[in-house]
């Protein structure tokens, strides 16, 4: 069973029991989302057609906040005399798969 959710305008291809990394969401850890599913298959008992996706729900818990690996952002110019260096860290909500129901 699988799903297609998007959020922060990424889609995202999640299974139940999964922890995924989306942009970061304002919720506090252990919070309960729903997503709308873009696009959900389940087993072939549950259903395997498509047409179930357009009322899929994902149901996932945030685990926690936290911010991404470090970007480094590097500029130069050739033959001249500049040369910059900047980091960048992303803010990232870290979310638990709990659900996807097909009703």
């Amino acid at each position: 069973m699988y799903a297609i959710i998007e959020t922060g305008s990424k889609q995202l291809w999640v299974v139940p029991g999964e922890t995924v990394k989306v942009e970061k969401l304002e919720v506090e850890p252990g919070a309960k989302l729903e997503f709308k599913a873009l696009w959900a298959v389940g087993d072939a008992k549950e259903g395997a057609e498509p047409a179930y996706s357009r009322t899929a729900k994902v149901t996932a818990t945030v685990v926690k906040q936290d911010r991404g690996a470090k970007i480094i952002v590097f500029k130069k110019r050739t033959k001249k005399a500049y040369k910059k260096v900047k980091g960048h860290r992303q803010w990232l909500t870290f979310i638990k798969i709990e659900n996807i129901s097909l009703n």
